[in-house]
């Protein structure tokens, strides 16, 4: 981001130097200028950080749904664990179905 030149205190503390018609019409044109610059300044920082919250709120939502998406993952997989058997338990049902099979 770019820095400004001015603060509302310089804007407000600003004198300017008197002439024979009033104030000095080059000095207050440079201010203006200094002003409209740091303005355009201003505008474009505050353009800069509405695209950046943009950009998070994209990828805050984006990690919201990767969460989802992994909880229920994660549910799943508990779900098929607590009825899953362990291998020592499929290989002891295996034997015992080959010996019914087997003794006839």
């Amino acid at each position: 981001m770019k820095e400004l030149n001015l603060s509302a205190e310089v804007i407000y503390d600003k004198v300017f130097s008197s002439d024979f018609k009033g104030y000095s019409a080059s000095e207050v044109d440079s201010f203006l200028d200094q002003c409209l610059e740091d303005y355009q300044t201003f505008e474009e920082n505050q353009k800069e950080l509405e695209d950046k919250i943009v950009e998070l709120n994209q990828a805050l939502q984006e990690a919201q749904n990767e969460i989802l998406e992994l909880k229920g993952k994660q549910k799943a997989f508990d779900l098929s664990s607590t009825t899953s058997y362990s291998s020592v338990d499929l290989l002891k049902r295996i034997s015992r179905l080959e010996e019914e099979v087997f003794r006839k």
